[in-house]
């Protein structure tokens, strides 16, 4: 497909990315490239899965995604085809074909272990180059260089074969593909290059040891930081990488500062991540989806807690946090300590119960026995009650069919009663429900575990709390909890993702755009975004807490206020709530965030050929004068939006204003401004998240 179609294509704001007269685009070809294309290991596979779509239907067939082989993704993921570029089909030797997901990208691979006897060489080749020596231990780093060699290799090949005129552009994501950069930069091949960290590598590393990171920036000696945790040739790839990008981007405004201080340069766009947001025709849809999900999450509970079920579960709010078992980055420590805190005002002030569920990866051997009994005692018990009902129907029928009405003293006989006798014994239980599903391999010293036992929450019956440790992803297959995880977010009220180190954060925008209320921080890509762009991020179900200016305790303290806050909405409120949450998926979509790609596509291209991209300077996407407005039906003074006494009352709910289609529409038309490129319009507010770092 010739590209002057798809790279003349207006931005959303209707605005022409470039001049097409001034633009040779024939040939010009974009390459994605991540160690995550059809290798799913974090979260870079979200952001490269959920981005093809919009991208394909950008670049068409010249947009190519390149990774490594790895025979089963290959054979489960991808549908072998022929090149359709010439110079790509004689610059061969790797594995080709598309990526079966949504927008069916085409996918180079290449097979790290078949170069595998080059590694010595091409270790000698970079340190010759830049100067960067790898260990022989450590495997990740040697994977990476094979690759990026690899790669380096393809490129000079495929630009040969182009000719006089070669347009390629490379957008490289992390580390781990940078050495691919680093060699096509000092081989001088002519292509432009873009580098996108989503973490600093540093960063991660040294946030999991307990430090006030963010607050010290500049305080670090990073050479000295990154020898001492054995990770300074990764630091030096990843830094080289940066250096040698003609753009280098990175994906939220706290990962900007932090990368400028850890890898010393601004990134010269800041690229948001999205999601491929799917709208229900009517707004009720979601809501049903909850109330069907909900009841799945429920029945589990029947089961789990069978014995000490003693709390009212139509008065049972459930709350989650998923991800990777980062104890300290996930903000696992303070949620643990502020749901101690919660425990306590719930027992004192309130009848609501909150069911938390950790979900999250751990080593474990099986599940728990214990659990398993629960969830056969509760089919046990759904079983009993149907076979008595059956009965009782049938006599009951034939009673009214004689015109008889039954005794309801006799219409149970000795059998029924002995048959729920058993099963009420067959539920005594002289245990506490188990915290956690699976059986650890390391049980006294898992963090969750350890911390569990010192706030002392065990499921008792006068606890308010209640803690699920699910140590595994969900899965629909599962005995215990048979839902995917999308199923299971919208069947809970309240996702806690209270992070200290979390460049963007997928989880809670996940549970954005399904309508699910989440708490976030401020040292989150994902809470910066939202804190620039809606005016007041709580009315719409986005809680942030302050884990930069604030100390451990008053974050912890903050954290507790939100979710008892929370717990102190009525049915009603939360309902209302949860579609103003839905509404803010707009904000997320990729076909608005996209656009930040396409500014840094447009600015490498300029930068790396000068003479065929003559362009006008383009702004950086603004977002300028643009925030999502107040709920109207909010009361304007915070005080007066939180309740004096522990419990809301029907009357006082029923007298709240709100007009659903009235907001909705309002927000429609407000969320048309942000994504402009031209100037802020006269007399708005600049806010400093949204310019792109120069």
């Amino acid at each position: 497909m010739p590209l002057t179609r798809s790279l003349s294509m207006t931005s959303l704001s209707g605005l022409p990315l470039w001049d097409e007269e001034d633009l040779p685009v024939d040939d010009l070809l974009l390459f994605e490239v991540a160690w995550e294309v059809t290798n799913k290991v974090g979260g870079i596979y979200t952001v490269i899965q959920t981005k093809a779509k919009i991208t394909v239907d950008e670049w068409g067939e010249n947009l190519f995604m390149m990774g490594p082989y790895y025979e089963h993704n290959f054979n489960t993921q991808v549908e072998q085809c022929e090149p359709p570029n010439p110079a790509i089909k004689k610059a061969m030797g790797v594995y080709f074909g598309r990526w079966l997901i949504e927008g069916s990208p085409y996918v180079i691979l290449f097979d790290t272990g078949s170069a595998a006897w080059n590694l010595d060489r091409w270790k000698g080749d970079l340190w010759d180059t830049c100067g960067i020596g790898l260990p022989a231990h450590d495997r990740e780093a040697n994977d990476s260089l094979l690759f990026g060699s690899m790669v380096a290799w393809f490129f000079k090949e495929v630009i040969c074969q182009l000719g006089d005129s070669p347009n390629v552009l490379a957008h490289f994501h992390e580390w781990q593909v940078g050495a691919g950069l680093i060699l096509c930069r000092s081989r001088k091949i002519p292509l432009a290059t873009i580098f996108t960290t989503h973490a600093t590598l540093l960063g991660r590393y040294i946030c999991a040891g307990n430090v006030d990171f963010y607050n010290n920036l500049d305080k670090f000696n990073i050479d000295q930081e990154a020898g001492e945790r054995q990770i300074y040739h990764r630091y030096c790839l990843e830094r080289a990488a940066v250096h040698c990008a003609h753009v280098f981007t990175t994906v939220s405004q706290i990962t900007a500062v932090e990368a400028n201080h850890m890898l010393h340069r601004k990134p010269d766009v800041v690229t948001p991540n999205g999601l491929n947001i799917k709208k229900f025709s009517a707004m009720h849809e979601f809501q049903n989806l909850h109330s069907t999900n909900k009841g799945q999450i429920q029945e589990f509970i029947r089961g789990h807690f069978y014995g000490h079920l003693d709390f009212n579960l139509e008065k049972t709010l459930f709350f989650f946090i998923a991800g990777r078992y980062e104890f300290s980055n996930k903000g696992v420590d303070i949620f643990l300590e502020s749901l101690s805190r919660l425990n306590y005002l719930l027992r004192v002030w309130n009848d609501v119960t909150v069911v938390v569920f950790f979900i999250m990866p751990a080593k474990t051997n099986n599940f728990n026995v214990e659990t398993l009994k629960g969830q056969a005692v509760r089919k046990q018990l759904w079983d009993t009650a149907h076979t008595v009902k059956d009965k009782f129907g049938k006599r009951l029928y034939e009673a009214l069919l004689k015109g008889d009405i039954p005794d309801m003293n006799t219409i149970l006989d000795r059998d029924d009663f002995t048959i729920m006798k058993r099963a009420i014994y067959a539920t005594q239980r002289h245990t506490l429900p188990p915290v956690t599903t699976h059986n650890m391999l390391d049980d006294t010293s898992d963090p969750i575990l350890a911390n569990v036992r010192r706030i002392g929450l065990f499921n008792a019956r006068t606890d308010r709390v209640k803690i699920v440790f699910h140590p595994e992803f969900l899965s629909s297959t599962s005995p215990l909890l048979p839902m995917d995880y999308e199923e299971f977010v919208r069947g809970c009220h309240l996702g806690v993702f209270p992070s200290y180190y979390e460049p963007w954060g997928y989880t809670p925008g996940e549970c954005t755009v399904m309508g699910i209320p989440s708490v976030t921080t401020n040292l989150s890509g994902f809470g910066c975004f939202m804190e620039e762009h809606v005016s007041d991020p709580t009315a719409y179900g986005i809680y942030i807490v302050d884990r930069r200016f604030r100390s451990a305790d008053d974050s912890c303290n903050q954290l507790t206020q939100f979710m008892f806050g929370f717990c102190q909405q009525s049915r009603r409120q939360r309902i209302i709530q949860r579609n103003r949450t839905e509404r803010l998926s707009d904000l997320l979509d990729w076909r608005y965030l996209g656009r930040f790609y396409m500014h840094a596509r447009s600015l490498a291209l300029r930068r790396a050929f000068p003479d065929k991209f003559k362009m006008e300077p383009l702004a950086p996407p603004q977002t300028e004068g643009f925030r999502y407005p107040r709920p109207g039906s909010v009361p304007p003074s915070p005080s007066a939006s939180v309740h004096s006494t522990p419990h809301h009352s029907d009357e006082e709910d029923d007298e709240e204003p709100y007009d659903e289609d009235k907001e909705a529409e309002r927000d429609r038309q407000n969320i048309k401004a942000p994504f402009t490129l031209g100037a802020t319009p006269e007399g708005k507010k600049t806010h400093p998240g949204d310019r792109c770092l120069n």
